[in-house]
């Protein structure tokens, strides 16, 4: 049988004149309508709107929990297979002679900022702990919680949430994006990474559903990540003393969510108004530099021979048990109280949430790696987004968490650091460790890394949004569509705080990943498809990229 050319044109209406022009009207109204109806929603009806949401999410871990924890085990194994299959690791994303448009220092440093580093600041710190002191193998009584003996287990967990699979789901949407856009001149945008399977017909409705479905769980992705760095900025606040923004338990209260949500939805949108090679660029090298300053405080200062211990004994253990980890579901038994049930409830609060936080991040992080990474072989693509990042979260995780762990084990720190708010933590931890004067000079500095991380995430989602919503368009965009995208953001993390807290969020979260997962099923699905048949194409003389017009 003949094989076709690939496609190369997927024409997607937009309006050529007006405030909409240059977007899809179908596209940007329908999720501008989506997103301001769960505000609305949330903000007028608090209850019935955290009754439903609930209910839906309950449904969800119930039905679909096998769903997420597979399907992030198929992203696993569909990026290693691309990156190990010869013909494949070769390809880049671009034409022949395209080169990256960034350095290898940039390229991490955005990834990085872009992809991982708010959650990381509050969880490197809060996540091993909780682990030390809850985990499968405390359920089933084969160890014991809050004791040396649960130390590797703690960082057996950690790292998987934090590690291959987490970078995965990122990597699979960029490597979609990135092949499709670059190498087939499709629009960046996400319906051209199905094009294999629904060839033109993603023109139509077909292709606008997918990247309202798109948009909607970028928004959703980055208001988890957003609410979490919002309670631990208000936390940094108050500990380099700026009160009245928590309450008695150390949570931001209403004034602490607004004036934090203000600060750094101002701070995004100035800027995401000056573009990924200005702003952000910038923004995500200083948050890099000072992130390896905080890291170094960790290892000279903290519990340096601890870290270094977990971190290679706890690598040894996750590699070991990662088969095991990534495709095992856990199922109750109807009794609340028995191990099975328990287990289970363990896995949907945290392996299962973890998976949907990821892909409902991966539109936004995918499309952003996929922008910065043009000029780069799938390989180069498949290690530097996957393995570079996971050994940064697990370093951070054994030295700055270790140490937390260390200080509470046999440090004398009697339940300081566990005790604080998760965001908090780390800020517990410093103080602690260090005279008052100098462990508010720490806290301060984590502080304003923090905001260049919040900033970096915030800014460079409206920026993907908007580019979704411009039917793929890299190029300058209204500004009062950034500023819209900017404040609706900031709206949304507002809201779902305000009415139900970080539990709000996340269970709005896990509802809008569901139907991505699909969308990032089949670009696994796609990808293969077109490599193999980009090989055949190659035997027959074909070409395999879009072919350039010549400049005059």
């Amino acid at each position: 049988m003949s094989i076709k050319p690939p496609l190369t044109d997927l024409p997607i209406g937009t309006s050529d004149r007006g405030f909409y022009r240059g977007f899809s009207q179908i596209v940007t109204i329908s999720s501008k309508l989506m997103i301001g109806g769960l505000v609305i929603w949330a903000i007028a009806f608090p209850e019935q709107s955290g009754a439903v949401l609930n209910s839906i999410n309950g449904f969800i871990l119930a039905s679909f929990g096998a769903w997420y924890i597979w399907t992030v085990a198929l992203f696993v194994l569909c990026c290693a297979a691309l990156a190990l299959w010869p013909s494949a690791g070769r390809l880049k994303l671009g034409q022949p002679g395209d080169r990256p448009e960034f350095s290898n220092f940039s390229w991490f440093s955005m990834m990085f900022g872009a992809g991982i580093g708010v959650g990381m600041l509050t969880w490197a710190v809060a996540e091993p702990i909780y682990h030390w002191n809850n985990n499968p193998e405390v359920i089933q009584g084969l160890t014991n919680g809050g004791s040396a003996d649960n130390i590797r287990m703690a960082y057996k967990w950690s790292f998987l949430h934090w590690g291959l699979g987490a970078w995965a789901c990122y990597a699979i949407a960029g490597l979609a994006l990135g092949f499709f856009s670059y190498r087939r001149g499709l629009p960046l945008t996400m319906r051209s990474s199905l094009t294999p399977l629904f060839g033109a017909r993603l023109s139509g409705s077909m292709g606008h559903l997918v990247d309202i479905v798109a948009v909607v769980a970028t928004i959703l992705g980055v208001a988890q990540t957003l609410g979490f760095g919002v309670e631990q900025f208000v936390s940094g606040l108050t500990r380099i003393g700026i009160g009245g923004l928590t309450n008695e338990g150390g949570t931001a209260n209403t004034t602490g969510v607004i004036v934090a949500v203000l600060v750094i939805m101002a701070a995004s949108t100035a800027s995401a108004l000056s573009g990924v090679g200005k702003g952000i660029k910038w923004l995500s090298n200083i948050n890099m530099v000072l992130s390896i300053a905080l890291l170094g405080f960790f290892l000279l200062f903290g519990s340096t021979f601890f870290g270094l211990q977990a971190l290679l004994v706890g690598l040894w253990d996750y590699l070991i048990a990662m088969p095991d980890m990534l495709f095992r579901v856990w199922t109750g038994d109807g009794n609340p109280d028995s191990v099975a049930s328990k287990l289970e409830g363990w896995q949907g609060g945290w392996s299962v949430f973890y998976w949907a936080w990821w892909i409902a991040f991966a539109p936004f992080v995918g499309l952003f790696l996929a922008r910065i990474s043009k000029g780069r072989t799938i390989r180069e693509f498949v290690l530097g987004a996957m393995i570079v990042p996971s050994l940064m979260c697990f370093v951070w995780f054994t030295w700055a968490g270790g140490t937390a762990i260390d200080l509470e084990l046999n440090g004398g720190a009697g339940g300081q650091i566990a005790a604080a708010p998760d965001g908090d933590k780390i800020f517990a931890m410093v103080q602690y460790m260090l005279s008052p004067w100098l462990g508010w000079a720490m806290s301060v500095m984590i502080v304003v890394l923090l905001m260049t991380y919040l900033v970096t995430t915030a800014d460079s989602a409206v920026l993907i949004v908007n580019t979704i919503n411009a039917a793929g368009d890299e190029g300058p965009k209204a500004r009062p569509h950034i500023i819209f995208w900017g404040v609706a953001l900031g709206a949304v993390v507002t809201a779902l705080l305000l009415v139900g807290g970080l539990k709000a969020i996340q269970t709005a979260m896990v509802i809008g990943a569901l139907p991505f997962s699909l969308v990032m099923v089949l670009q696994c699905a796609a990808l293969i498809k077109a490599i193999y048949n980009d090989g055949r194409r190659a035997q027959a003389g074909l070409a395999t990229t879009v072919i350039q017009e010549p400049t005059a």
